[in-house]
């Protein structure tokens, strides 16, 4: 009796925690759509007060302080942006002691080596090369992790070709991300890292001036998320006059 008492509380414990993921993640996507930076900060703040947290719980915190330093950096919020990238190299550091998902760590470490050099340009000759190193290490742990491809598809594409950067190999990582992500259902089922890599893609063909291919992207997106406000309100619009002019 007593094992069984046991076992339906465990049962009834792993429920309420996937229940509680499912609901951070639900949150993030609509942060993300609607622009709502402050709710998503208000996840990562809770999430990052859970105690004891398992690594499962702790990589999803890691994706979703990723993506909000990423946003702090874009909008010049330099400090803010330091002080949760200080906090997901610890999480990270857990992560990588405890052996869990080691692709994904590497991933994300090539993502806050580029991080760093955002915060301090003149790093980038001394952490670019860990940065292209953790990226080759992600995707050989693991040849089916899209993350992988998508920090090594970023990695090269904004690197100085005197250093190793290549925008052509940055577009054949992002494709090949793509075509991973869609392999999987869950990536599709309202996921922000979807979206995010599908507006990398269409940003990446902007750059290099092929405005045809981007715009094929953005309809893709809106097509997918009517109500992306960034993509519908900015970047497609933005794209729209470049392509008039």
């Amino acid at each position: 009796m007593e094992r069984k008492i046991y076992t339906l509380i465990l049962m009834l414990m792993l429920m309420g925690i996937s229940e509680a993921v499912a609901n951070y993640k639900a949150d993030i996507y609509s942060s993300y759509i609607s622009g709502d930076m402050d709710k998503w900060k208000a996840v990562i703040d809770r999430l990052e007060e859970i105690r004891n947290k398992d690594n499962a719980l702790l990589l999803e915190l890691v994706n979703y302080q990723y993506g909000y330093i990423g946003w702090a950096l874009g909008v010049k919020r330099n400090s803010e942006a330091r002080r949760y990238l200080n906090l997901a190299e610890a999480n990270l550091a857990v992560l990588e002691r405890n052996k869990y998902s080691l692709s994904m760590v590497n991933a994300y470490k090539t993502a806050f080596y580029g991080y760093r050099i955002g915060l301090n340009v003149l790093q980038a000759p001394f952490v670019g090369p860990k940065s292209l190193e953790s990226a080759r290490m992600a995707k050989k742990l693991d040849p089916s992790n899209p993350f992988g491809y998508i920090q090594h598809g970023n990695a090269v594409f904004y690197m100085p070709e005197r250093f190793g950067g290549s925008r052509k190999e940055g577009i054949e990582n992002f494709l090949k991300a793509e075509a991973l992500m869609e392999k999987n259902p869950a990536y599709l089922d309202k996921d922000w890292n979807y979206l995010s890599l599908l507006t990398i893609i269409a940003q990446a063909y902007t750059e290099l001036e092929e405005f045809d291919s981007s715009k094929v992207y953005y309809e893709k997106i809106l097509k997918i998320e009517p109500g992306f406000t960034w993509v519908k309100n900015e970047l497609y619009r933005d794209l729209l006059q470049k392509m008039k002019n």
